[in-house]
């Protein structure tokens, strides 16, 4: 009878602890009730497969085809249909940079967020996932697969180790030499290259070669002009980026937001390199492995940036554009340009690459950098002049490339001084799909459950006596 009693509270017990472990989330919700985002290719999916929500996204492009948000917003049936569709998941969707259908996600985005928004906007959100990142993962990667860090060798010509490495990587060797070649050929007299198709080569190269090779290029430290000159030209800038004429800025911002892609990596560039006067480095969250690869992101648009010059005191970078013309909208268009050319997060995050350095948000208890082998590579090194399309700047290159923080405001307080952030603080680009989600329900319920346990053996005593 006892035991048949004791079984009782036990299934008692257990029924108890299922009740408050709560239903299961539904597919497609965290445990808060929030919408998991998802990319806007797979939102317009579940979208289309409602009834509901396909009919109102059908009618809300329509209210888009050709009208302002004014005359948008002054009908009912638009209005009603952008009121459903906030609801749903296309209205926190977001795209992935060099994904496989990144224009139509873009499209997509666009088609929903255009219409939130009231007017044109000096700063648009970005369409694209946040970056987790951070420099140091490139640091460590690039000593994996080059054998040596991007500062660490004070004796040696970085931006020329660059393009070794790259030569090192069937891939980028190829793209690079295939950008190079498609925006070093003449057309004719009049028009020495094909913008469009160098445009295009080059957007191929960044997109597809990974930033451990495209930053040493892009960002090498420089202490000497003929270093810097050949940072400079690693975009072939004659072709990529100078013109006869320099555009309006706002123009140029205009030209490039009628094109879904150059838009997004222009609103994605301002997002992740803002200025920001609240943070220790001048980057939002502080990190400059987002900033970096939005500023790459650029290049291959109308609104490439580059070097304005091969000075080793200062960096400075602009698009190619001035704010001569620009009539009442002179303080818009210089604030636009101050962006490229005074953006004191943009040029500290160039600065740390270049030093082989990151921030370090957690200095309390700062875990030791963890010093991987190098990769061992199979082919035999290269000569410097071997397959190198730059070796304009070989010979002349003799000084040493070492940072230009010697030069330009020091972020840190010694040139010795370097943070790293652990393994456990880092997400690195390997898997950047991974992330992890904790069920905050399933940990109160363990916690309801972790006080009720300990009663069960005092019931199973008072049952007995």
């Amino acid at each position: 009878m006892i035991l048949a009693n004791a079984f009782c509270i036990v299934l008692f017990v257990d029924e108890i602890l299922r009740s408050l472990a709560g239903p299961p989330s539904p597919p497609g919700q965290d445990p808060h009730g929030w919408r998991v985002p998802v990319d806007c290719v797979r939102a317009n999916e579940l979208c289309a497969a409602e009834p509901s929500c396909s009919s109102r996204y059908r009618t809300l492009r329509q209210c888009l085809a050709g009208r302002d948000r004014n005359t948008m917003l002054a009908n009912k049936e638009c209005q009603a249909a952008l009121e459903v569709l906030q609801e749903s998941p296309l209205y926190d969707c977001r795209c992935k940079r060099g994904m496989k259908k990144e224009l139509q996600c873009l499209q997509i985005y666009w088609s929903i967020h255009l219409g939130l928004t009231e007017g044109e906007e000096f700063y648009e959100a970005s369409p694209y996932e946040p970056v987790t990142s951070r420099l140091s993962d490139i640091f460590r990667l690039a000593s994996i697969f080059s054998g040596m860090d991007p500062a660490t060798n004070s004796k040696s010509n970085h931006c020329l180790d660059a393009a070794k490495a790259c030569n090192l990587n069937d891939n980028c060797k190829r793209l690079r030499s295939g950008y190079i070649s498609t925006c070093s050929k003449e057309i004719s007299a009049t028009e020495h290259c094909s913008r469009r198709k160098c445009h295009k080569a080059l957007r191929q190269f960044f997109d597809r070669v990974p930033s451990e090779y495209t930053y040493r290029l892009l960002f090498c430290s420089c202490k000497d002009q003929a270093c810097a000159e050949r940072r400079r030209q690693t975009i072939v800038p004659s072709c990529s980026y100078e013109d006869k004429e320099k555009p309006n800025c706002l123009d140029l911002r205009n030209t490039c937001r009628t094109d879904h892609l150059c838009r997004s990596r222009l609103a994605d560039f301002h997002t992740n390199c803002q200025a920001s006067f609240q943070s220790l480095t001048s980057c939002p969250g502080d990190n400059y492995q987002a900033c970096l690869g939005s500023y790459a992101g650029l290049i291959g648009f109308d609104m490439t940036p580059n070097y304005v010059d091969a000075s080793t005191t200062s960096i400075t970078i602009s698009p190619w554009c001035s704010c001569k013309g620009s009539g009442n909208m002179e303080e818009e268009c210089e604030k636009f340009l101050r962006d490229f050319t005074e953006n004191p997060c943009l040029r500290n995050a160039i600065q740390a690459f270049g030093n082989g350095t990151d921030v370090n948000l957690s200095p309390k208890n700062p875990s030791p950098p963890v010093t991987l082998p190098p990769k061992t590579e199979k082919s035999p090194a290269l000569p410097d002049d071997i397959n190198d399309s730059n070796t304009m700047y070989d010979t002349s290159i003799i000084t040493t490339c070492t940072s230009v923080q010697e030069h330009g405001s020091k972020l840190n307080k010694s040139k010795e001084q370097s943070l790293c952030y652990s393994e456990t603080q880092l997400t690195t680009d390997i898997m950047p799909d991974q992330k992890t989600f904790v069920d905050q329900k399933a940990g109160g319920s363990r916690h309801r459950a972790g006080r009720i346990l300990p009663l069960v053996p005092i019931l199973l005593l008072m049952l007995a006596l």
